[in-house]
């Protein structure tokens, strides 16, 4: 018996920077949590438009543009002591692998680079809506220390762990 495979006519998008987000929060002086945004420049998911499952994707978020609502802080933080945007503007993320979770939802294992450190990270992935307008919303935790942003005396009073959520829509 000759087994069939159907094949997967997957579908590649822009990610629509004016209606995506990317937001981050860590624990600060052990009482409070700094959040914060970053801007999406730009990204391209592949997915299959039966599940709306990613199987591929890319994007590059504009670091020297991140927001926390403090101009003091978000310049220390842009500094050479933590991102040092100057030399480092872009953080990017592009995916290796995906593997499903759910109906509509997967692990996706990719290369994330900040601060001109390349690592391993894995975003928790979410589907919704349709082939038309697909929307995804990952989450990760990101160990700063693995990005080299430890060298500061305020180290030990701020959160190893960073959280981040990203609400993404396609074009």
């Amino acid at each position: 018996m000759i087994a069939l495979l159907a094949a997967v006519s997957l579908l590649t998008r822009h990610i629509d920077p004016g209606r995506s987000t990317a937001a981050f929060s860590v624990q600060h002086i052990y009482v409070e949590r700094v959040t914060g945004t970053v801007p999406i420049l730009s990204g391209d998911v592949t997915f299959d438009p039966k599940t709306l499952l990613p199987s591929a994707v890319s994007a590059s978020l504009d670091a020297t543009k991140l927001k926390t609502d403090d101009e003091d802080r978000d310049a220390a933080l842009r500094s050479p002591d933590w991102f040092d945007t100057n030399r480092f503007p872009q953080w990017t993320f592009v995916s290796t692998a995906m593997t499903p979770t759910g109906a509509q939802s997967c692990t996706i294992s990719g290369l994330l680079t900040i601060h001109g450190v390349t690592r391993p990270q894995q975003l928790d992935v979410a589907a919704s809506g349709s082939p038309e307008r697909p929307q995804y919303k990952a989450t990760a935790h990101i160990d700063r220390h693995a990005f080299g942003m430890s060298t500061t005396r305020l180290d030990p009073v701020i959160g190893n762990q960073v959280d981040v959520t990203l609400d993404v829509v396609l074009e």
